[in-house]
C-alpha cells in the first residue's frame, strides 16, 4: 500500500470509528435494538466501503468504545467476546461480498453474518462467560444472557438489511 492508499485507509477507518461512536452515543437512550442495529450497520458499511482490515479494526474497537461510554458490554471481561462477534460479522461480509456488493451477496451475508455473530456471542458469553468467568448471581446473569441471545440475531439482521439498502448509494457516492 502506497502513502496515498495508507492515508485513504486511515481516513476511512477513522470516519467509520467516529460514526460508530456517534451512533452508539446518540442511540443509547433508544435501547439495544436501535443501538445494536446501528452498530451492525456501521460494521458492515466499514468493510464494504473501506475494506477488510478497516472493517476488522472498526469491529474490534466498537466494544472498547461502547464499554468506555457506558453503553455496553457491562463487564470488561466481555469486551473480547463482543470483539469476536463483531469480527465474525465483518469477516463474513468481507468474504462473501469481496467487492461485489450485489443483492444476492448482501442477502447471503446478512443471514450468514447474523447467524454466525449470534452463535459466537451466545456460545462465548451466555454459555461460557456468564456462568464461568463472571459468576453472576441469577437475576443479573439472566439479564446479561438475555442481552447476548436472540437480540443479537435481530440487530445483526436489521443492520445487514439497512446496509443492503444503503450500500449501493453510499458506495456509488464514494467512487465520485
Amino acid at each position: 500500500m502506497n502513502n496515498s492508499g495508507k492515508i485513504k485507509w486511515i481516513t476511512r477507518t477513522a470516519v467509520f470509528i467516529a460514526l460508530l461512536v456517534a451512533f452508539q452515543y446518540a442511540t443509547k437512550p433508544m435501547g439495544q435494538y436501535v443501538t445494536g442495529s446501528a452498530v451492525n450497520f456501521i460494521l458492515v458499511m466499514s468493510v464494504l466501503a473501506a475494506g477488510f482490515t478497516s472493517g476488522i479494526t472498526v469491529a474490534a474497537l466498537s466494544p472498547v468504545f461502547a464499554f468506555m461510554l457506558g453503553i455496553g458490554p457491562a463487564f470488561v471481561q466481555m469486551v473480547p467476546f463482543v470483539m469476536l462477534g463483531n469480527i465474525v460479522l465483518v469477516v463474513v461480509w468481507g468474504l462473501i461480498c469481496r467487492g461485489k456488493a450485489d443483492i444476492k451477496n448482501m442477502a447471503v451475508s446478512t443471514i450468514t453474518g447474523a447467524v454466525l455473530k449470534f452463535a459466537a456471542l451466545y456460545l462465548t458469553i451466555v454459555k461460557y462467560a456468564v456462568p464461568h468467568l463472571l459468576q453472576l448471581q441469577n437475576p443479573q446473569a439472566a439479564v446479561v444472557s438475555a442481552s447476548f441471545s436472540y437480540p443479537q440475531l435481530v440487530t445483526a439482521l436489521i443492520g445487514g438489511i439497512v446496509a443492503s439498502v444503503a450500500a449501493p448509494l453510499i458506495l456509488k457516492a464514494l467512487k465520485r
